[in-house]
């Protein structure tokens, strides 16, 4: 870590959440080392204009910390795979982004001396800018072994989110809320302007934008008496 607390970080995964967590750091004074090729170029030139794009192993070797943002489903393999070659290296901050798992998922990194953090900003991504914004009103959950919370804390709050810390054996459950929340909006969101298509509204989706948001906000902040309407997610 260099002494005036910046870091170089380097990102693992260029879909939708990897080019916009750099960005985000990179506002907050971080230096972004490098990022892996992904499927729209264009798309992660817009958000981290002029970034290298590396190869992995590479990324890992110019970064203070090292940003993971791939599916939870590949995760693992990742980390396993990168532990076998010698990639990682004593003292790297190592973050993943995925909402199911805590750092258990990052053991064969800690196990060769990185240290692991677990950090899910509980927003969905367009991998555009317009993320930056919705990061700064916004939760994150935040897992990390005590001696370096305050780390991972500090990274989330660096995000522009509000961190919260989720204990490991409840990455799960964590999970599934979110899971529940995102899946269940979609689709009643979707039988609701198909009803509205089929009787001939045009644009269903502005006609329900208003109704849906001022729902939504009433019912959050149903759910949690006594929180400021301008707390994240929270908005009057």
């Amino acid at each position: 870590m260099q002494r005036d607390g910046r870091l170089g970080v380097g990102i693992v995964g260029a879909g939708r959440v990897g080019p916009v967590i750099g960005a985000a750091l990179a506002g907050a004074g971080h230096a972004i080392t490098g990022i892996t090729a992904g499927s729209d170029d264009d798309r992660v030139e817009a958000v981290l204009p002029s970034v290298p794009v590396l190869e992995t192993e590479e990324v890992l070797r110019r970064s203070e910390l090292v940003i993971l943002a791939v599916p939870g489903d590949q995760l693992a393999g990742l980390v396993a795979g990168l532990s076998e070659v010698g990639a990682w290296q004593v003292g790297q901050l190592v973050l993943h982004t995925d909402a199911a798992h805590g750092i258990q998922v990052l053991a064969p990194a800690a196990a060769v001396g990185a240290i692991p953090l677990a950090v899910h900003p509980a927003i969905s991504f367009t991998g555009t800018t317009i993320d930056l914004r919705e990061l700064s009103h916004a939760w994150a959950a935040v897992t990390a072994p005590a001696p370096v919370l305050p780390i991972a804390q500090a990274l989330a709050v660096e995000l522009g989110c509000e961190p919260v810390v989720i204990a490991e054996q409840d990455r799960a459950a964590y999970a599934e809320a979110v899971a529940t929340a995102t899946a269940f909006s979609r689709s009643i969101v979707g039988q609701a302007t198909t009803l509205l298509a089929g009787i001939g509204v045009e644009n269903p989706g502005g006609f329900l934008s208003s109704l849906v948001r001022s729902t939504v906000d009433q019912a959050l902040a149903e759910a949690s008496p006594g929180v400021a309407a301008d707390e994240p997610g929270l908005d009057a």
